[in-house]
């Protein structure tokens, strides 16, 4: 059977019965919250979107749509018998000797390809424009103004040791280059509720987040039927058997060292949902699935 806790957000905006208050890593969904925390910057004027980083070639909005040509660590031989080691967390240096940020895949905007180091450098960023570490820069940008109080960064192996899920609770979260937040699953499914329920971001901040660069259609073992990227967003339409047509939606899977998870609002509806699935395991579609159904369960339509 598989150990699952979810939690679901009703179209007025509050939770439903029975919300999951498990602590568990956000993984990925970490991506979306980054995002957010770049886009508030930039409102302000301390960073900016469309202007080459530094001496780099790509912008902060390629960064953080996967556009900018980066490369990725999750194939380095080097890096999977790091962690299973043990091995303390390589350095920014480190990994950039084995991932060169001005290597490029493809000429930045001309292509498309998933990128945790690209993500990193977007954090380097943000800590640059705050003058602070990342989990400071992620409260007092996103959480806090979203009404979060327990969500945080990991930034211990010891911080982990919080999460509900045994497996994964001795993995050093500085492996996640990017960065982690762990906190209540509950608390998921409200951060991306209120996210794009506006407030946080201005209208042009929002639809920059929505707005959608296309991948490619169905995933084999998953329930998406096409699928995008937005600004630190996974965006396309979704369907289960019972239903008669793919319901569009936006938010992030994640996925880790014994557990994965599916953080998604319906969106292009006047009453919209927002589910978080959080199980354990490493099949990303079984927590996709789920977050489906929620979003489909009753009064949803």
């Amino acid at each position: 059977m598989t150990v699952s806790y979810e939690a679901a957000v009703n179209a007025e905006g509050g939770l439903e019965r029975d919300a999951s208050r498990a602590i568990v890593p956000w993984w990925s969904f970490t991506k979306t919250l980054i995002a957010a925390c770049a886009l508030r910057l930039a409102e302000d004027g301390h960073l900016a979107l469309d202007r080459p980083l530094l001496d780099l070639p790509y912008t902060l909005r390629q960064l953080l749509q996967h556009r900018a040509g980066i490369g990725n660590y999750g194939g380095l031989r080097d890096y999977h018998e790091a962690v299973a080691r043990g091995d303390a967390p390589w350095s920014d240096d480190e990994l950039f000797a084995r991932v060169p940020a001005d290597r490029l895949l493809f000429p930045p905007g001309t292509g498309w390809s998933y990128s945790n180091v690209g993500y990193l450098i977007v954090r380097r960023a943000i800590e640059g424009a705050c003058g602070s570490g990342l989990d400071e820069a992620l409260r007092g940008l996103v959480l806090a103004p979203l009404g979060l109080g327990v969500a945080r960064l990991a930034e211990t192996a010891a911080d982990m040791r919080l999460i509900v899920f045994g497996t994964g609770r001795d993995y050093d979260p500085g492996w996640v280059f990017h960065g982690v937040v762990i906190g209540p699953v509950a608390e998921a499914a409200l951060a991306l509720h209120r996210l794009l329920d506006g407030g946080l971001l201005t209208p042009a901040s929002r639809a920059a987040l929505l707005d959608r660069h296309p991948i490619g259609g169905a995933l084999e073992g998953r329930p998406w039927t096409t699928t995008g990227y937005g600004l630190g967003l996974m965006t396309g339409t979704m369907i289960r058997p019972e239903m008669a047509e793919p319901l569009p939606v936006a938010g992030h899977s994640a996925g880790g060292p014994g557990s994965v998870g599916a953080v998604y609002r319906s969106v292009g509806r006047n009453r919209a949902r927002t589910a978080a699935v959080f199980v354990a395991g490493s099949d990303e579609g079984i927590a996709e699935d789920r977050a489906l159904a929620l979003l489909i369960d009753a009064g949803a339509a």
